[in-house]
């Protein structure tokens, strides 16, 4: 497809999202304990709080870059779930089998009796060493809703779309209030289904991502106003409330209540940085090149970098032990170029996208 029927800034999206995604889970190497939240010293306390706060809207960021094009659907329902079967569905499952079968022998030491637990555990989760494909899970739940929720999309009105925004907005705030009073609006231990239930999670990402495309026509100027205050209100909340949970709770519900990426603070940052993003179109041959081929080989990166990352920190952490912030982005982008040269390796076999999606 050539540049100009691209929505070029989609592809940038992507390729920032996906390794903000690789910093996270480099971060996680320095706090996340079988025992739970644990930080070897302040300054790894300090860095992790500042870098993997930064990155959590890296996965809204993807909902939102898939539904900006896709709701309303722009075919019919049976050609949209076929071509994302193919394109996500069946990568997907190749991964998790990936995952059942090799981390036993190259990570865990379990031999064939880990390989038969994971292969018994995928047929209803992901795996302990693949937790990561969470998303995936997702991913394939908000493609279900999608035919559902267009037909209102196609129909809705501006004010109409502002409303539930803006009571979706509202359930950002529901895990902050669970974790102070327990069970509120309606949950008790016999419901789980709140007031504000089949307004919350990842459709508001996707209803938002519409809503931007049909609605909002602001300025670089205008966008940079509102978008900075939003990344630096919910990076403060974000960032600021990690460290100082991880000073008295090793739980990682505690911990990591603000790092949730449907709370209002990674919320704020979602939307501040895709209104900011959304203005860059810069086309020139040699970026975008590069750009438009790690774009199209994300998935691909996203569902095979756990293996890379495991390896690179383990080479790279020695080396660079005197400087967490140092040792993340080495491993990070020494992962990222790794498994970025891989997909694209793997898309140049026959049937190569039905691994990499």
């Amino acid at each position: 497809m050539s540049n100009s029927k691209r929505i070029l800034f989609l592809d940038y999206l992507r390729v920032i999202a996906c390794f903000m995604v690789v910093i996270v889970h480099v971060t996680e190497c320095f706090y996340a304990q079988p025992e739970g939240v644990i930080l070897s010293s302040e300054s790894n306390r300090f860095w992790v709080s500042v870098i993997n706060s930064i990155c959590r809207p890296a996965v809204p960021l993807f909902v939102m870059a898939s539904s900006y094009l896709l709701v309303p659907l722009p075919y019919g329902s049976g050609t949209f779930f076929r071509r994302r079967f193919v394109r996500v569905v069946i990568p997907f499952i190749f991964w998790l089998v990936m995952y059942a079968l090799l981390p036993p022998f190259l990570m865990e030491n379990t031999g064939w009796d880990g390989v038969s637990e994971n292969m018994v555990k995928i047929l209803y989760n992901f795996t302990d060493t693949s937790g990561h494909l969470w998303f995936v899970y997702m991913l394939i739940g908000v493609y279900c809703i999608m035919p559902i929720i267009s037909p209102w999309l196609k129909q809705v009105s501006k004010k109409g779309e502002m409303i539930f925004l803006g009571i979706w907005f509202l359930t950002t705030f529901h895990h902050y209030f669970k974790a102070n009073l327990g069970g509120v609006v309606g949950e008790a231990t016999w419901n789980e289904f709140h007031l504000l239930y089949y307004f919350s999670g990842y459709i508001g990402y996707v209803v938002l991502a519409h809503f931007i495309r049909t609605h909002i026509r602001w300025s670089l100027g205008k966008s940079l106003a509102i978008g900075i205050p939003c990344i630096v209100i919910g990076y403060a909340v974000t960032a600021g409330h990690f460290y100082n949970a991880s000073l008295s709770t090793t739980d990682y519900y505690a911990a990591e209540l603000s790092w949730r990426f449907c709370t209002f603070n990674i919320a704020l940052m979602t939307f501040g940085m895709f209104i900011i993003l959304r203005h860059v179109d810069y086309a020139g041959k040699i970026v975008y090149r590069a750009v438009n081929s790690i774009s199209g080989c994300s998935y691909g990166i996203y569902l095979m970098h756990i293996f890379v990352l495991v390896f690179m920190f383990g080479w790279i952490n020695p080396l660079l032990s005197f400087s967490t912030p140092l040792t993340v982005f080495a491993t990070a982008t020494a992962t990222y170029i790794t498994c970025w040269f891989l997909t694209w390796l793997i898309t140049k076999v026959p049937g190569g996208r039905y691994i990499t999606g």
